[in-house]
């Protein structure tokens, strides 16, 4: 069975590919190539093919991957009825559950409307208070009893 598939040429970090059919148990890159029938240049999306070579490898029953399908659906190469056309792929989501955009929102808690006469009663009640925060001074040591009496000792020896 023969496959038309993508061969990558070009230098790294910048592919360039061919259009080839070739047998499609082989790999890529070392296969047997029946025919070159185009090229593809992802930089400058510049495809050149042969439709009628494509065509006729096609009517034979060659498959083509979806990569080429894309890019013979958007050069108007008319494709057998029996060729898979790719479509878009399903994006599915692990957890969807754990999206934030599925998450139950968290209600705000609801105040009730201050009336004027609480309001006025509140004031009243609670005068504000400010508070003084002292700034830490720099704390001088004294000694402690127990440092006081080993000072006093080795002076009474001598």
């Amino acid at each position: 069975m023969l496959a038309i598939r993508l061969q990558r040429l070009g230098r790294k970090g910048y592919p360039v590919y061919r259009i080839a059919v070739q047998e499609a148990q082989r790999h890529p890159s070392s296969g047997r190539v029946v025919a070159y029938v185009g090229s593809y240049n992802p930089h400058t999306k510049a495809v050149n093919l042969d439709k009628e070579k494509i065509e006729k490898f096609l009517s034979t029953g060659a498959q083509p991957s979806p990569r080429v399908v894309k890019l013979l659906v958007d050069e108007k190469v008319k494709l057998p009825a029996w060729v898979q056309k790719a479509g878009k792929k399903d994006k599915s989501t692990r957890n969807p559950e754990k999206l934030r955009k599925n998450q139950p929102e968290e209600e705000a808690p609801v105040e009730e409307p201050a009336t004027e006469a609480s309001t006025e009663q509140e004031a009243k009640e609670e005068p504000v208070a400010e508070e003084v925060v002292e700034a830490p001074s720099e704390e001088v040591e004294t000694p402690s009893e127990e440092q006081a009496k080993e000072a006093e000792k080795p002076a009474e020896t001598e």
